[in-house]
């Protein structure tokens, strides 16, 4: 008999623990939804922030599209990419014909200029006295590449891959340096 007392027992208790949860599952569901939970927000002093202007996807295709038209009006075919001031491809456009290693080339002669805030020509000139230059990553140190700048800032970068020759590229460039306005 106790047996039974307690396996009943048992089973009552079951029943009562299972209809509280039950319960309290229902009244959890039951309840209010609480307020909407306040956002906290805090304005950063000036003094830690710096604005950069950027070139817009607008304006770089516009300057891409600018370095083709003038290299075609020579019957050249080339690359011609466009990065902004921390390297990053915006557009790249490679022209009718320009031959496959014109596309790298073209992006890491925009790298290079916006780098370094100096048309690529100039810079393949300092090889001479630190040959090292041309281990950096990314960077190719041959004539085609030119900085867009604000202000004397460099904002972006126009390199240009596939004339016979790296002043060709660099004219290029420059046209669409040029149709920017700066």
């Amino acid at each position: 008999m106790k047996k039974i007392l307690i396996g009943a027992t048992a089973t009552a208790t079951a029943a009562v623990v299972a209809a509280g949860m039950a319960g309290a599952v229902s009244a959890g569901a039951a309840a209010p939804a609480a307020g909407p939970r306040p956002t906290v927000t805090a304005d950063v002093p000036d003094r830690g922030l710096r604005q950069s202007t950027h070139l817009t996807i607008e304006a770089a295709t516009r300057a891409a599209q600018a370095t083709l038209k003038a290299a075609e009006k020579e019957n050249q075919r080339i690359t011609v990419a466009v990065v902004d001031r921390n390297g990053n491809t915006i557009v790249t456009l490679r022209g009718d014909g320009a031959g496959p290693q014109s596309y790298e080339s073209a992006e890491r002669k925009a790298f290079t200029a916006v780098s370094w805030n100096a048309p690529t020509s100039v810079l393949a000139g300092r090889l001479a006295q630190a040959p090292n230059l041309k281990d950096i990553p990314g960077t190719l140190f041959l004539a085609g590449g030119a900085p867009v700048t604000v202000k004397g800032a460099p904002v972006a970068g126009i390199g240009v891959a596939g004339a016979p020759s790296g002043d060709l590229d660099e004219k290029f460039a420059q046209a669409g340096v040029a149709s920017l306005g700066g």
